[in-house]
C-alpha cells in the first residue's frame, strides 16, 4: 500500500488533488519534503520568503520546479511580505520592497505559477494618519507588479491580513481590470482582524476572489489551526464556491503536518471540493 493509500480515502485523494498546500521553498529543497509531496500528490504554494530569495539560485529554482511539473503537480506562489510596505510614504522603504518583489517576479517564470498571492499590507492602525498617500503609492507598486507577473504567464493575488474591512482591499482593485489583480480571501486572517462579517467580505469582493486561503483560529490570533479545529464558520465561504462559474484556487494553510490531514477530512466530511 502506497503512503497516500494509506493516510487518505479515494474521496480525500481526490480533495488533495483540488488544493494548495503552503510549503516553504526552504523546506521544498529538502529531499525528504520533496519525497512527500511527490508521494502524496501534494500541489505545493511555495513561500519565497527572504531567506530563501537571497539563499537560493535560479539554478535551484528550475530543478526544483522541473520535478514539480514532471510529477504535474500544479504550483502557485506566495510572495514575501516580512517587513515589506507596498505603500510607504518612505521612498527607501518601497524601493527595498520593490526590489523584494524584482526577485520574486523573476522566479515566476521558473515555476509556472496558477497564481502568485502578495498580502495587500494596509493597516489603518500604522497608515490611516497616511491613507491616501500610502493608497496612490500601493497602486504604483502593485501595478508593477502585476504587470510583470502577468508578462510571466500568472496572475498577482492580493491578501488581506489586516485589513479590518473589505472597502480596504476595494481601494487597491478599483483601478484596475480583474484580469491583472485579484483577490485571495484569507479566511483566517479575515476571523481575526476584521470586525465586519465574513459574508460581507464575500458580498463585496466576491467578482475579485479567485484564490482563498483556508484555516482556522478563535478569532483571537492567527493560529493556522486545521479546519474544524476553531470557530470560523465556513459557510459563506461555501456556499460562495458553489456559485462560482469558476471556482478559485483554495490553499490550505497548516503549521503541522498533521493539520493538513485534519483539514481533509473536514472537507471530506462537509463534501467540499469532493
Amino acid at each position: 500500500m502506497s503512503l497516500k493509500d494509506e493516510l487518505y480515502t479515494p474521496s480525500q485523494q481526490e480533495i488533495v488533488r483540488r488544493v494548495q498546500v503552503n510549503i516553504p521553498f526552504i523546506m521544498l529543497a529538502e529531499d525528504a519534503w520533496q519525497e512527500l509531496v511527490f508521494s502524496l500528490d501534494l500541489n505545493p504554494e511555495i513561500g519565497l520568503d527572504a531567506t530563501a530569495l537571497d539563499r537560493f539560485t535560479a539554478s535551484d529554482f528550475s530543478k526544483v520546479a522541473e520535478k514539480l511539473h514532471q510529477h504535474g503537480l500544479s504550483v502557485t506562489i506566495h510572495g514575501p511580505f516580512l517587513d515589506l510596505s507596498p505603500g510607504s510614504p518612505d521612498a527607501a522603504i518601497r524601493e527595498a520592497t520593490c526590489r523584494r518583489f524584482q526577485q520574486m517576479i523573476e522566479a515566476v517564470a521558473i515555476f509556472n505559477p496558477r497564481s502568485v498571492v502578495c498580502h495587500a499590507a494596509y493597516d489603518t492602525y500604522r497608515y490611516d494618519f497616511c491613507r491616501d498617500e500610502w493608497y496612490a503609492n500601493s497602486i504604483k507598486t502593485w501595478e508593477w507588479v502585476a504587470k510583470g507577473i502577468k508578462d510571466r504567464g500568472s496572475r498577482l493575488m492580493l491578501e488581506n491580513v489586516y485589513e479590518r474591512d473589505p472597502e480596504d482591499l476595494l481601494a487597491l482593485f478599483a483601478p484596475f481590470e480583474p484580469n491583472l489583480i485579484g483577490c485571495c480571501l484569507d479566511v483566517g486572517h479575515q476571523s481575526v482582524f476584521s470586525p465586519k462579517p465574513l459574508s460581507e467580505w464575500i458580498e463585496k469582493l466576491g467578482p475579485w476572489i479567485g484564490h482563498v486561503h483556508l484555516h482556522d483560529n478563535n478569532a483571537d490570533f492567527d493560529a493556522h489551526l486545521p479546519m474544524g479545529a476553531g470557530s470560523i464558520d465556513y459557510k459563506p465561504v461555501f456556499d460562495f464556491l458553489t456559485t462560482c462559474q469558476s471556482t478559485p484556487i483554495i490553499t490550505l494553510e497548516p503549521h503541522r503536518r498533521e493539520d493538513f490531514r485534519a483539514s481533509i477530512r473536514y472537507l471530506d466530511e462537509h463534501n467540499i471540493l469532493g
